[in-house]
């Protein structure tokens, strides 16, 4: 019976090996798909589907509609997941709703839809009314960022707190490495190879963790099929809609975290939100552009502990 298992599992150990060498996109998806999966469970999280009109946005939640609500939005060309071990540090206090944006996500693209940040705030109200929500805490990163702040100056009676992680949405007064490639005509997030995605992975944290090779060229290929997708969202939300003249409008307390290697927006952006009149900034040394992701117990702490004070 033993000598049976072992044959077993030393073919199963073979065709996967050989799987990852002949088809490593399909089983590098299917990798990645089954630990978000078990890993979203395991935090108490559930997809959900909520019909606002215009699309059908998916969406994690914990269902726990007793306590105030934390809308999480994400950044540009990421979706939902990038904020489950940011959330699970706040899942028992918390009403959590983790939209994937339009455009991102199991929420899907379509030419027709606007992807400026104006209209990407307004299906958020839509959002909150299906779900029957008066008013959330909103938090964003990056684009999220931007959109949540669109948000607060925009809905100011729908929005309890604002809180962004390394946001776009003002112009740097240092450029960034990102800005420095923009400026030479290369755009990272516009993805044509494996290598291209492992330069742009590089640049999102400061330390990125390592994943599997097959993963990570299953990661690259989704960026390769959505290029044009990106160019149109890219073209329609970057450096549109700047918020920079604008910040004296947003009136709602106010969290700013942000990486100080980020090299994607530069921490030099942190002297423009100042301007923002009711704002508390952490900046964290060795930490880039995602931080929920990189510290996520760390960042969930500050965070809640930015709650606590305006309750």
């Amino acid at each position: 019976m033993k000598k049976l298992i072992l044959i077993t599992l030393l073919m199963m150990i073979v065709i996967f090996t050989a799987m990852v060498i002949f088809a490593p996109v399909k089983i590098g998806n299917i990798v990645y798909q089954s630990m978000t999966s078990i890993e979203t469970k395991i935090y108490g999280l559930e997809e959900t589907t909520v019909d606002i009109g215009e699309m059908k946005m998916h969406l994690l939640q914990n269902h726990n509609k007793t306590r105030p609500t934390i809308l999480m939005l994400h950044g540009f060309s990421a979706d939902k997941i990038n904020w489950i071990r940011f959330a699970k540090h706040l899942d028992n206090d918390f009403n959590l709703v983790i939209p994937d944006m339009a455009g991102h996500g199991e929420t899907g693209f379509n030419n027709n839809w606007d992807y400026n940040t104006p209209a990407q705030a307004a299906r958020l109200v839509k959002l909150l009314n299906k779900l029957e929500i008066d008013k959330a805490h909103v938090i964003g990163n990056s684009m999220g960022g931007s959109i949540a702040a669109q948000f607060a100056k925009n809905h100011p009676n729908r929005i309890l707190t604002l809180a962004m992680i390394d946001p776009a949405g003002v112009i740097a007064p240092e450029l960034g490495d990102m800005d420095k490639q923009l400026i030479q005509g290369r755009n990272p997030f516009l993805i044509n190879s494996q290598q291209d995605f492992e330069i742009f992975y590089k640049m999102t944290m400061s330390e990125p963790p390592w994943i599997p090779g097959f993963v990570l060229q299953a990661i690259a290929d989704k960026y390769i099929k959505r290029r044009t997708e990106l160019n149109q969202m890219w073209l329609e939300f970057h450096g549109k809609d700047l918020l920079d003249n604008e910040l004296d409008q947003i009136k709602t307390r106010t969290l700013l975290i942000w990486g100080e290697e980020d090299r994607l927006l530069d921490v030099s952006s942190v002297k423009i939100w100042r301007r923002i009149a009711d704002i508390e900034v952490e900046i964290y040394p060795k930490i880039g552009h995602l931080a929920m992701l990189e510290i996520p117990k760390q960042s969930a702490e500050r965070y809640l502990s930015f709650l606590e004070k305006n309750k």
